[in-house]
């Protein structure tokens, strides 16, 4: 609201106002005029009774909105209102209304910078064109412009897949079928190939998913001959998913114990806590099994039950009736690593027998017949990765928190082969020692890029055979009876992990 003082105009008062939710489903009509309303109400103090002023509005229709002679409910309820204030309502453009529009046009709500994200790959795919034979063939049998010359031979043997390609917007596409949307056909350029991988699996919107995710997402947009097995490849080299992701497959058969020759020659023994209390008061109870005709005997004991207790119920539970058993097999429980009863055990241990049952062997072929075909070996100067599990967390990371270290470091060497064990070249900084399981191991794949020996990316098809089609068998969800993906024999060998 503005006065007249001194010749020039000054302000009066300043007042804005948000819709409320009913209102905003007003008509544009009412909501000008409901503007109009609420502005005569938050100035009655400075209008009413006075003499003739003006209301400028930037809606035309505002100037005889009060005489029409169709008039909605809401409309015939205010005008008793309106009729109380002596105004006159002049049109004004918008442009001209800077005034009234100030408090909902603030410079610092502009925005100063807009930024379109935009990308290169489709340009790059046109550029690429030119320097494929096959898509300088396939573009000229569909009527590009853009290529006028093209080896006649050559498009007589595209005639019989040219229906699966189509030509728009300068790309050219594939489709397998009216049920296949089309996808980008990417010429013969590696580079590219990885900058496609890269941006579907390596950038914060790819998040390093595995290959059948990967190739879903790739495959939706692109195509090109043995795009599986690329991306199959380029999944299984990334250096990141080598680090932080765990190991798929079991990595060591199982190794059976020797079978005692005789009962109670070779026993084990186990705690079991956290059960109801007893009349003692007791909620633990220790297990002692003669491993050759699986006879148990059981002693209640406390929580906290150590070394000495443990040997007082060996001496009192086994050795009394039966002797002192030739080995002890236990699960390295605390109360069974104290001294006083490594003392004893350590007595009782004195050999272990070489023959296996018949029946171990077979529940050992059993349970490695089922999942465990998949033995890893490491020749010695191969590169493994090490899991960082069982390691301090000084010697993995400089960041000192468990949840953020990757789940594997390395490469190292392997130095030896010893059984089940196998000594890596460490850095002497990580002060450990350098002897590991081979469960704690899995074989590190060299991200270098491998040559891979593929047909044009248009068809990929030989001399005597039409275009490739991409592998049947490839799409998530397709496997072996093992779990595998299926993929051709016939697929090249595939790029190795590496952005363009």
């Amino acid at each position: 609201m503005v006065g007249y003082a001194e010749g020039r105009e000054r302000g009066i008062a300043f007042e804005s106002h948000q819709l409320k939710t009913a209102e905003k489903n007003y008509s544009v009509h009412d909501k000008e005029l409901l503007g109009m309303k609420y502005a005569l109400v938050k100035f009655r103090v400075h209008l009413l009774g006075s003499k003739l002023f003006v209301i400028y509005t930037d809606h035309a229709s505002l100037r005889t909105a009060t005489q029409s002679p169709y008039l909605s409910q809401r409309m015939a309820r205010w005008l008793s209102f309106f009729a109380e204030y002596n105004y006159e309502v002049k049109y004004k453009p918008g442009k001209q209304n800077a005034l009234a529009d100030a408090l909902t046009r603030r410079p610092d709500y502009d925005m100063a910078h807009v930024t379109t994200v935009t990308s290169s790959i489709p340009d790059r795919i046109r550029a690429s064109y030119a320097s494929d034979d096959m898509c300088v063939a396939l573009l000229k049998a569909l009527g590009s412009k853009e290529f006028e010359d093209s080896d006649k031979d050559l498009l007589a043997r595209l005639r019989a897949r040219l229906h699966h390609y189509a030509f728009d917007g300068g790309l050219l596409y594939y489709s397998t079928g009216s049920d296949d949307p089309p996808r980008v056909v990417v010429p013969h350029d590696e580079d590219l190939k990885y900058r496609i991988l890269y941006e579907a699996h390596d950038t914060p919107v790819g998040g390093h998913l595995g290959s059948e995710k990967t190739y879903s997402s790739v495959s939706l947009h692109y195509w090109w001959p043995n795009l599986y097995k690329w991306v199959g490849t380029y999944v299984r080299t990334c250096e990141t998913c080598q680090r932080v992701k765990p190991a798929p497959h079991a990595a060591a058969l199982l190794v059976s114990l020797p079978v005692p020759s005789g009962r109670w020659q070779s026993i084990s023994m186990d705690f079991v806590f956290r059960l109801p209390p007893g009349t003692a008061g007791n909620t633990g109870v220790v297990v002692f099994v003669d491993r050759l005709s699986k006879m148990a005997h059981l002693a209640a004991a406390p929580d906290t039950i150590d070394g000495e207790g443990t040997a007082t119920m060996f001496l009192g539970r086994v050795f009394r009736q039966h002797g002192m058993p030739e080995a002890v097999v236990s699960d390295r429980d605390p109360p069974s690593q104290a001294g006083a009863f490594l003392t004893t055990r350590l007595s009782v241990l004195r050999h272990v027998r070489d023959v296996m049952a018949e029946s171990q062997d077979k529940q050992k072929e059993h349970a490695d017949a089922n999942g465990r075909s998949n033995v890893y070996s490491y020749p010695v100067g191969g590169l493994v990765l090490l899991n960082a599990k069982t390691l301090p967390t000084h010697a993995v990371s400089a960041v000192f928190k468990t949840k953020l270290r990757p789940r594997f470091i390395g490469p190292f060497k392997v130095v030896a082969k010893k059984g089940l064990a196998y000594p890596l070249n460490l850095p002497k900084k990580m002060r450990t020692h350098p002897v590991f399981y081979v469960g704690l191991l899995k074989p590190y794949q060299d991200p270098a890029r491998v040559e891979l020996t593929t047909s044009s990316p248009a068809g990929g098809m030989s001399q005597d055979s039409g275009l490739a089609e991409p592998p049947a068998g490839s799409p998530a969800g397709q496997s072996d009876h093992d779990g595998n993906p299926i993929v051709p024999e016939e697929l090249g060998p595939s790029p190795a992990a590496s952005a363009a």
